[in-house]
């Protein structure tokens, strides 16, 4: 293997050098091949985010059905209105069902009296077979007539208990006809805002197969959760009372801010892409945020209030051969678990030196230096001058 020089090694270092115009910084390209475009490693701060879309919805939020079918007579309730517990918000028409309850009441009565009828009947019974049994016992009577009014006035006793079951079941005919027209009028289940109104006066409902929906209300629009689809790469880095800043296409000049309510375990797999639900709290005092709005979420995972930044070209930036065979590479730094890369820094005499740094967090744009030499102000270089950018790390395993 042939050695170089010491003056062979010099000539390297003064090409490198090359003179006044071999650096030149920010945008303004030098017209040699070896100016550099650098940044200044400044302070600052930093935060690393989770970006993922959801859509807004109420709180609480309950459909209102009815349970029977008919036409819509009235309507006390429009989008908007505000609603409270209890109030009519809607009636169908109880004609049919008054009617109900009309035949309900008439056999009710009938059953009454056939209870009486049959008390009537097993007490003559009673009295006929006490009466034939004391003629029995005093020899003045048979034991076959004894024995006939004994089973008239069990078959009696029968008849009393059927005409009892039958007075119950036209009762519980009564209460259901009753329970019936009660729910002919619609109340509101909970205070709140009608949201959605799926009804006109006139529309007949029919609750044969499942219950229609008359309703939508929302609880409190002043309190409002964002569900998000999470992809499964990032669903890890979520927890519970995180920050959550997004915004609407309705306000695209503002932010809004929220905290991570829960992070659900069901997947959604659509078009065969895992997400996971991340529920998150809003506030929303003013109203301005409506049910069914798209959020653009970015959770923000981790922050630094003052961290030393770098680009994150600056971490991708390799110089050409020539540069890397001319200067030593960086010391080997303990290995304690943080990721280390390799900047290159415009030292003296405009020459590149590499510096190894611990990688911190990183927003995709900027990158934190949790360690290392270098120092604030120092100049990085991201790229040859000319807007030439390294693509990526190439395997040199002196500068790994």
């Amino acid at each position: 293997m042939s050695r170089r020089s010491p003056l062979a090694i010099a000539s390297a270092l003064m090409l490198l050098a090359g003179g006044p115009t071999a650096c030149n910084r920010s945008g303004s390209g030098g017209s040699g091949p070896d100016a550099w475009d650098t940044v200044a490693a400044i302070r600052g701060p930093i935060g690393a985010r989770v970006s993922a879309t959801g859509t807004l919805s109420p709180l609480v939020e309950v459909q209102v059905g009815s349970q029977v079918s008919g036409r819509i007579q009235e309507l006390h309730a429009d989008f908007n209105a505000s609603v409270t517990r209890g109030q009519v918000i809607a009636r169908i028409d109880p004609r049919l069902f008054e009617t109900e309850v009309a035949r309900a009441r008439a056999n009710v009565v009938a059953a009454q009296a056939s209870v009486t009828r049959a008390e009537a009947d097993a007490l003559d019974a009673r009295l006929r077979y006490e009466r034939a049994t004391g003629l029995f016992e005093r020899g003045m009577g048979s034991r076959a007539d004894a024995e006939t009014t004994q089973a008239a006035h069990q078959a009696a006793q029968a008849a009393v208990a059927s005409a009892n079951a039958a007075l119950a079941q036209a009762r519980a005919a009564l209460e259901q006809a009753e329970t019936n027209l009660g729910y002919t009028t619609i109340y509101s289940p909970i205070d709140g805002v009608v949201i959605s109104r799926d009804v006109d006066i006139g529309q007949t409902v029919a609750a044969s197969l499942q219950t229609p929906t008359l309703f939508t209300i929302a609880e409190d629009l002043r309190k409002m959760e964002v569900h998000t689809h999470v992809a499964e790469a990032d669903v890890g880095r979520l927890a519970s009372g995180m920050a959550v800043e997004f915004g609407v296409d309705a306000y695209p000049s503002e932010r809004f801010h929220g905290t991570v309510k829960q992070v659900r375990y069901s997947p959604q797999e659509i078009q065969n892409v895992v997400t996971y639900d991340a529920v998150v709290s809003v506030e929303n005092p003013e109203l301005k945020l409506r049910p069914g709005m798209t959020a653009e979420v970015v959770f923000l995972v981790e922050q630094r209030d003052d961290a030393l930044l770098v680009p994150s070209a600056a971490l991708r930036f390799v110089p050409p051969p020539e540069t890397l065979a001319a200067v030593a590479p960086p010391a080997e730094e303990p290995d304690d678990g943080t990721p280390t890369r390799v900047v290159w820094v415009l030292g003296e005499q405009e020459v590149p030196r590499p510096v190894r740094v611990r990688v911190g967090i990183t927003d995709g744009q900027m990158a934190e230096v949790a360690g290392g030499e270098l120092r604030a102000g120092e100049k990085v270089i991201i790229g040859r001058a000319g807007g030439e950018e390294a693509e990526g790390r190439p395997t040199f395993g002196r500068f790994l």
